[in-house]
């Protein structure tokens, strides 16, 4: 769902007052998550599908024909935008909002049928991927039969359904309600047992309330494992619920960042007034969330995805040159990446939300083989591994404050990781003589020894693992 700009002022505020806002808030940090994270999460790469923007074809049959392909690219997990029929009551655009759902057990018929949609699920699993549904239980479309059978499941003022914020072709549900809980539950297990799907992206999941979200955990886990990620940044989440939520303040930060470069072009031309921030911003960051969350928890880390690409410009009008550190921090921060449709080949191109676009051409490129060789990175060093105990984190200062640098390892594995985050060629020198040992390690893209360079260029990064 298209995201709010209160979320993006937040995460900026949040930012400039770490000291204070780790006073305010409860400390999560000191709790466990309750959540049995299953292990193919841990090293595992999430890849966004937008069905009607991502194949020619544009249905459940044409993008099953791509997983063998994103398989050699190296993906884990296939997150679908919603899949089910969408209202035509109040519709946005020619076809709608893939969020403004008017059955929550069938499929869309512009992308097929029931048993299109089993095969593809059938097929991700028989190449060892697996496959969440998004689903959307804040609110329905207009014209859900629940509308006309059971009003009182809604949210209504005055007698009147109510819509949440903007969104005009959606009424709010009413949690209050247990019948409607009961049934919304009903759908969602519905998926894991009969479609033998492997968990949710639940849209909007901090408007939900906490405990209907732990009921369906504890539910579904007696059907079988799943991975739950909720569009959220909301710590008491991932107690009980989920397994990870969206790192949406750690996004506004690179955004931030690359506004004070001069380089978000995006942010320019619609004049937003961004934090001033730097390198050093992770680390605040960092801390702050380390206090916030249960231990144990993880945070989804991305460039891009269907509400930034659509709504708050490309991943190349943000970041420009700056493209490939910031996915390299996403891939190697503390958490667990995702990709977009189109992103494996650098398309540069914000899909329409509402109609048929353009759809990108996979012909294999440098962003392929650039993302090949990240999601390996993921796979092969377990110091990356996400929400996994023993972790040690240490970061090197630099004399700069626009280049980042530090060190992930858990037993044997090990990665050094140097980012310089501006437009200006970098001395490469450490505070307090914090210089990270490389000592037997290799230089991950450039397929050598690791020796620490004197300088950086702009925007260049450095990966080197044992």
């Amino acid at each position: 769902m298209k995201r709010l700009k209160f979320a993006t002022i937040f995460a900026a505020i949040a930012g400039l007052f770490v000291s204070s806002a780790v006073a305010s808030e409860p400390a999560l940090g000191s709790i466990m998550t309750k959540c049995n994270h299953v292990e193919w999460s841990r090293n595992a790469v999430i890849y966004e599908v937008n069905l009607r923007q991502g194949t020619e074809g544009r249905t459940f049959k044409s993008f099953t024909q791509e997983i063998p392909r994103l398989k050699e690219l190296g993906v884990d997990i296939l997150w679908l935008m919603p899949i089910h029929p969408i209202s035509k009551v109040n519709r946005k655009g020619e076809l709608g909002s893939y969020y403004a759902v008017a059955d929550y057990k069938a499929v869309n018929p512009e992308f097929g049928t029931m048993d299109d949609f089993r095969h593809l699920v059938k097929t991700a699993h028989s190449y060892g991927m697996k496959v969440i549904l998004d689903e959307v239980c804040n609110h329905t479309g207009c014209d859900h039969p629940w509308v006309k059978s059971n009003p009182d499941y809604y949210v209504r003022k005055n007698g009147k359904f109510t819509s949440p914020y903007d969104w005009t072709d959606t009424y709010k549900l009413n949690y209050n309600n247990a019948e409607m809980r009961h049934r919304m539950l009903d759908a969602l297990k519905f998926w894991v047992k009969e479609l033998d799907v492997d968990g949710y992206r639940c849209d909007v999941a901090g408007e939900v309330p906490t405990d209907f979200w732990e009921e369906v955990r504890r539910e579904l886990e007696k059907i079988k494992p799943v991975f739950m990620l909720a569009e959220a940044t909301k710590p008491e989440l991932l107690i009980s619920a989920f397994d990870a939520d969206y790192n949406w303040p750690m996004k506004d930060l690179f955004n931030a960042i690359a506004a004070t470069k001069g380089i978000n072009k995006y942010a320019i031309e619609k004049e937003q007034n961004l934090p001033k921030k730097n390198a050093l911003a992770i680390d605040s960051l960092l801390m702050l969330q380390s206090r916030q969350y249960p231990k144990g928890a993880i945070n989804m880390n991305m460039i891009t995805n269907h509400d930034l690409n659509s709504w708050e410009g490309t991943e190349f009008e943000r970041y420009t040159d700056g493209v490939g550190a910031f996915a390299v921090l996403s891939y190697t921060l503390p958490g667990i990446p995702m990709m977009y449709t189109g992103q494996e080949v650098g398309f540069n191109h914000a899909f329409e939300f509402f109609k048929h676009d353009q759809t990108p051409d996979y012909t294999p490129n440098e962003w392929t083989e650039f993302y090949k060789r990240l999601n390996a990175l993921k796979h092969s060093t377990p110091a990356l591994d996400a929400g996994v105990k023993g972790q040690q984190w240490k970061r090197h200062l630099t004399s700069q404050r626009d280049i980042y640098a530090f060190t992930r390892q858990l037993g044997d594995s090990k990665i050094v990781v140097i980012v310089n985050l501006s437009n200006e060629k970098l001395p490469l020198t450490f505070k307090n003589n914090n210089v990270p040992d490389v000592t037997g390690m290799s230089d991950y893209f450039g397929n050598k020894k690791a020796d620490l360079p004197k300088t950086l260029n702009p925007w260049e990064y450095k990966i080197y693992v044992k």
